[in-house]
């Protein structure tokens, strides 16, 4: 019954990009031009989802959401349950159990069923709207802290690897600056990191999260 218990993992579907940072910024008079100059390119790499997800922020805002709808999954693995027990019973039902008897109760069942994957449908959408909101306000921030890292230590090229279509195939691992960026985030931040969780029982699997990108302006 996976699918039922989608909410029941800690972290559910993919999240949607979210807005870019300064879209609603008023447009700026046109820059001077500016004649191209060569330029020796130093170049880092960023995984932002994971920065966003490790920063001590956005640990933050994923258990706060977590906790936010522990009574759903909760209430869901009790309609899990009852669901299970009817079958059960059904199946060690006695031979003598009379057709109609046997029709009624898997009406019964279908209908808890139904209403067990409605319940647990709907509340996976609000989960995943809440964290993607909680997310991509750490990301917007996270974005800003990001460029004025990169331009400090003059970095010319900023790639974010994130995306398994990313075209970076190999790169020394010292151009990676994810953990820089998270620790530079945390600092100006000033969250500290929380407290570990209690480890919980085993969850079905479920795809992790993606983080919102960074705006590309």
């Amino acid at each position: 019954m996976n699918r039922n218990l989608t909410l029941l993992a800690a972290l559910g579907a993919s999240l949607a990009t979210v807005p870019a940072v300064y879209a609603q910024a008023a447009p700026a008079a046109a820059p001077a031009a500016v004649a191209p100059a060569a330029t020796d390119a130093k170049i880092a790499l960023v995984n932002f989802e994971q920065v966003v997800l490790a920063s001590n922020e956005g640990q933050t805002v994923t258990i706060a959401t977590q906790k936010k709808f522990e009574p759903k999954k909760t209430q869901i693995e009790a309609q899990a349950a009852e669901v299970e027990t009817l079958k059960k019973g059904l199946q060690s039902a006695p031979a003598t159990l009379s057709d109609e008897e046997r029709t009624s109760r898997l009406r019964a069942i279908d209908t808890k069923e139904k209403a067990l994957n409605r319940d647990a449908e709907d509340a996976q959408t609000s989960y995943n709207t809440d964290l993607q909101e909680a997310l991509g306000k750490v990301a917007q921030k996270l974005a800003v802290t990001m460029k004025t890292y990169a331009q400090s230590n003059g970095y010319t090229i900023l790639l974010d690897v994130s995306s398994q279509s990313s075209n970076v195939l190999w790169a020394l691992p010292s151009t990676d600056v994810s953990q820089a960026v998270v620790d530079a985030y945390n600092k100006q931040s000033g969250i500290a990191a929380p407290a570990p969780q209690a480890p919980s029982a085993p969850r079905p699997a479920a795809a992790r999260p993606a983080a919102p990108r960074p705006a590309t302006k």
